[in-house]
Formats: structure tokens, C-alpha cells, sequence
């Protein structure tokens, strides 16, 4: 993820419940409703956030860290930004050719323990306790790698001796004070599947993610040197740019293959430089005039799209309205009309918030962002970089997502192009009145037709006489993706007032069941 500022170039029913004494548990089917959900609380949107950790930016705070102290802090990020309504979280696990997991090729990462190629201490396996906490709280983990960065810097010392550039010292280029995996190598291309395919085999997570770096992005009297590469496998190519934008290409379009077929459920996306091209470069491009993710960075993003390789695009529009080089209308409006059926979220850049200039002094700029995607049938939802510029509430954004935007809890939108089976209902819902709230125990529903059992629950509530209407967000109580979790204490009750409840189970892409029955009760006075 870019820190750099490129100045020249994201049926209801009606329940009368009357003459309830201490506890009444009603127990009957409650149709779907019908109605279109609120534009201002959608029911579904990707709400993401980027935790990176390269150079320890949101986590951990620093290297070396006991591996309880690294629990507590991202426990705490996890925290803040269930508050915050988050519910997806891009965790960066390959930094640079390193690994914030344990069950794979590549040594330990130095930001991780301070040493590269040491375990945490005592053991535990960072993304296997990402990915648990992260479900509990209704939250996708999409694991983040950098495909080609293989130091983020040439200290020495900084690289074990085991590591690939040493032991493989062929595979890479010198570019911007960083040694970079050469893309036009087919070993290279094979390696870095194999690094991502382990990590989709071995952990349970949501989505695989890439960000905006793929070639290197340029330096001042710096060239890449990969001519003699390119004279040995670009046969069929007579430009080296084409070759270089097809090394990447080809990548892309293996990784999906291998993800998709190793587990269909697992979410591909990247997210792009937010300029494609400009429209002055190509009659495709985009009404902007800065910087080309196409042109420099050899990423045609729009083609991945296109070709139907990912399964989201998220380009990061880390631009003011108004921005004549790069406006964050013109773009948020380029993509969605280039999303060729699959989703865009929008990479929001929260850490140039409390910038002023090119029209950053208007501290309204990301919530008035997020009311323009909205408006856009084709965008379904945010990305934010990063984690602790919203935690900081830089320019007031975390009061506006807790206060306004994300209010409610949503459900990540749904992609049919994966999977779009329903599960079953959830049986047996119960309730009981408990001293400190309402206790809800349920069992697992069986088997969907095509095989999926339920790996999470949302339970919906609703005040006695009320609606209820499951396609309404707030009247979500709880969301959890984690398939064990059969009981809910709601807690966030008034003694002596009436609440009706309902289930639905969730399957790994989010599709959502039919609903419980229902159940009533009164919580104790």
C-alpha cells in the first residue's frame, strides 16, 4: 500500500403480542421480508480496512513484541473497528518474501519478532489467531501479500542467511534501495503461486489480496534491468512494456485458477493504483491526468476485470473532489463503469485526511466520499488505509463510521458468480430470560443442496408489535462467522420489555438462510 502522494501522477409480518407476563416463547416460521433495504445503512457492503505491517505501520507496534502483547494489540485493532462496523480486515501476512504465519515456505518476518526467520514467543501462529478472532466479530480476514517485494531495504543484516534472495540470488533486481523478485521469470511466477497457495491450503481465510505494487514504481535515474530476461522469454513480444504488463497477467490469471480450484470460496481481489490510464493515453481511460498503474507500474488492472480474474476490484482513489490531475468523482465513476459485473470497493486514503492541500483542508472529504459511492449501484462498499489512521480518528472519520455510516452492522455483499446456494435455517431457536439479558440457543442447520453446511449466524431483533424485516440493518443484533457459536446472550435489553428474535445461517460467501422460528421473551426486571 502506497504511503507516496503522486502529485502528478475507493416479507414482513407484524408480530401483536399481547398480555405478556414473565416470559412467552412463540415459536413459528417468519417469511423474508421483501422490502429494499435503507440506501443510508445497507444491509450489505464490504466495509474493509487495511491492517498493514510492513515497517510495523498498525501492527504489531513494534518488533519483538512477547506474542501475548501482539494478541492484546490486535485484539484491540479488532475491537475498535467492530465498534467502527468494519467488517472485513486486509491483513498484510507477506510484507517482503516474509511470513506472518507459520505453515508455509517463508521465513518468519523481522517486523513480526525483530528477527527474520524467528518464531513468535512463546509460539503461536499470528494468522490462525487473526482469522479466529476476526470471524467471532463477524469480521472476513483476507490475507494481503506482496507479491514481488523481497526486502524493504538492502541492510544485510536485516535478510537470514536462508532467505530466497540468498539462495536464489538470479530471481531478483536492485530497484529503489529494495530487492525485487524479477516477474519475468517463469520460476519466479511458479515460487510466488506456491507461496500464496500455501497460506489458501493451510488457514481459513476469506480472501487473498493484493495491493498497488507489482512493478516497481519509478525512481529518478533508476531503469529496471531485465533486458537479458527479456531477450530470453519475451519471445512474441517486440515491446518490453507488453512483455512486462503480460509477466503480470499471467500471474494474475494462474493465481485465480489455483485459488478458485483449491477452494472455490476464497476471494481474489487487487487493488490497483487508482488511475488505469488516462483518457489522453487511451480512449478507455479515465477523465484524469496523473500517474498510470498501466503505463508504470505494467498493471492492467482493467483487463483483470475484465477477463473475469478477480473477484473484486479496489482501486485506491486517494484523491480529493475537485483533484484536476486525479478527481475522486471522475475515478469512483471510471471503475464502477469497468467493474464488468463484479464488485468495486473503493480504496479511501484516511491518512491524507488532515492534509491541506489539493483540497484536502476540507475535512469532509471522506465522508462525503462514502455518501458518492453509495449513490452507485455498481460500488459496494470502502477499503481504508490504514488501520491506525482510522483508529486515530484522523479528520473525525471513526466518529462518522461509529456515528453515522457503519451505525449498523452489515453483511459483505453477496458474489453468485462463486456460489449461490442458500443454507438452510438454523432449528430449534430457544429463548430464555437470564438475569443479565435474553439467552438464544439454536442448532445447526443441515446441509445446503449443494453440500455447504453454515459457518456463521446473524440474529435479528425487534421491540414486541414490531416489524420484523431481516433486509433492515439495524435490526441485526449480532453477526458471527465463526460455526460453533449456537448461543447469544443479548445483553442490550430493558428489563421488563417484550423482544421478539429470529436466526439465519450464513455459508463461507455470505449467502443467507430463511429465516428461525421465532421466539419471544421478557427479559427479567
Amino acid at each position: 500500500m502506497s504511503l507516496i502522494i503522486y502529485l502528478y501522477p475507493l416479507s414482513a409480518i407484524h408480530f401483536m403480542i399481547k398480555n405478556i407476563s414473565l416470559i412467552i416463547v412463540l415459536l413459528f416460521t417468519i417469511p423474508l421480508s421483501s422490502r429494499p433495504q435503507s440506501k443510508s445503512h445497507p444491509k450489505r457492503e464490504f466495509r474493509g480496512v487495511w491492517v498493514a505491517t510492513v515497517a510495523n505501520i498498525d501492527w504489531p507496534s513494534k518488533p519483538g513484541l512477547s506474542a501475548e502483547v501482539q494478541k492484546a494489540e490486535l485484539i484491540k485493532i479488532l475491537d475498535d473497528h467492530q465498534k467502527n462496523g468494519i467488517n472485513a480486515i486486509m491483513l498484510q501476512i507477506r510484507p517482503a518474501s516474509d511470513a506472518f504465519y507459520g505453515r508455509g515456505r517463508e521465513l518468519w518476518s523481522r517486523f513480526l519478532t525483530g528477527t527474520q526467520g524467528r518464531g513468535p514467543s512463546p509460539f503461536y501462529d499470528p494468522l490462525d489467531f487473526a482469522i479466529e478472532e476476526a470471524h467471532k466479530r463477524g469480521m472476513e480476514l483476507h490475507g494481503w501479500f506482496n507479491p514481488y517485494r523481497a526486502t524493504s531495504n538492502l541492510i544485510d543484516a536485516h535478510t537470514a542467511a536462508n532467505h530466497i534472495t540468498k539462495q536464489k540470488p538470479e530471481w531478483f533486481f536492485t530497484f529503489g534501495g529494495k530487492k525485487l523478485f524479477n516477474p519475468g521469470l517463469p520460476e519466479v511466477r511458479e515460487y510466488i503461486v506456491r507461496v500464496i497457495m500455501d497460506v489458501v491450503r493451510n488457514y481459513d481465510i476469506d480472501g487473498v489480496h493484493f495491493d498497488d505494487y507489482f512493478y516497481p514504481y519509478p525512481e529518478t535515474n533508476q531503469t529496471l534491468k531485465d533486458q537479458e530476461i527479456f531477450r530470453k522469454h519475451g519471445e512474441g513480444f517486440s515491446n518490453i512494456e507488453d512483455w512486462r504488463r503480460n509477466n503480470v497477467d499471467t500471474l494474475i490469471h494462474v493465481l485465480t485458477d489455483s485459488i478458485h480450484k483449491a477452494k472455490k470460496y476464497v476471494k481474489f481481489g487487487v487493488s490497483p493504483f487508482g488511475i488505469w490510464r488516462n483518457k489522453s493515453q487511451d480512449p478507455e481511460g479515465s477523465e484524469s491526468n496523473g500517474f498510470d498503474g498501466y503505463g508504470k507500474l505494467y498493471a492492467n488492472a482493467r483487463k483483470w476485470v475484465q477477463k473475469g480474474w478477480l473477484d473484486y476490484i479496489n482501486p485506491q482513489i486517494y484523491f480529493p473532489f475537485g483533484y484536476q490531475v486525479a478527481p475522486y468523482d471522475k475515478l469512483t465513476d471510471w471503475w464502477s463503469n469497468n467493474a464488468f459485473g463484479k464488485h468495486v470497493y473503493i480504496g479511501q486514503g484516511v491518512y491524507r485526511a488532515m492534509e491541506n492541500r489539493q483540497g484536502w483542508s476540507d475535512r469532509s472529504q471522506i465522508p462525503k466520499q462514502i455518501r458518492y459511492l453509495r449513490q452507485n449501484p455498481n460500488i459496494q462498499g470502502s477499503v481504508f488505509f490504514s488501520s491506525k489512521s482510522v483508529t486515530n480518528n484522523l479528520a473525525g472519520v471513526q466518529d462518522s463510521l461509529r456515528n453515522d455510516f457503519y451505525r449498523y452492522p452489515a453483511l459483505p455483499p453477496l458474489m453468485p458468480w462463486l456460489d449461490n446456494v442458500k443454507p438452510n435455517a438454523p432449528l430449534q431457536l430457544s429463548a430464555k430470560a437470564v438475569s443479565n439479558g435474553v439467552e438464544l440457543t439454536w442448532k445447526e442447520p443441515i446441509a445446503a443442496s449443494d453440500g455447504d453446511f453454515a459457518i456463521g449466524y446473524v440474529v435479528y431483533r425487534v421491540n414486541r408489535g414490531e416489524v420484523i424485516d431481516v433486509d433492515q440493518a439495524h435490526h441485526i443484533v449480532k453477526i458471527s462467522f465463526n460455526k460453533s457459536e449456537l448461543t447469544f446472550t443479548d445483553t442490550n435489553v430493558v428489563p421488563g420489555r417484550g423482544y421478539t428474535y429470529v436466526v439465519t445461517a450464513l455459508d463461507r460467501l455470505k449467502n443467507e438462510s430463511p429465516v428461525s422460528n421465532a421466539v419471544s421473551s421478557v427479559p427479567l426486571q
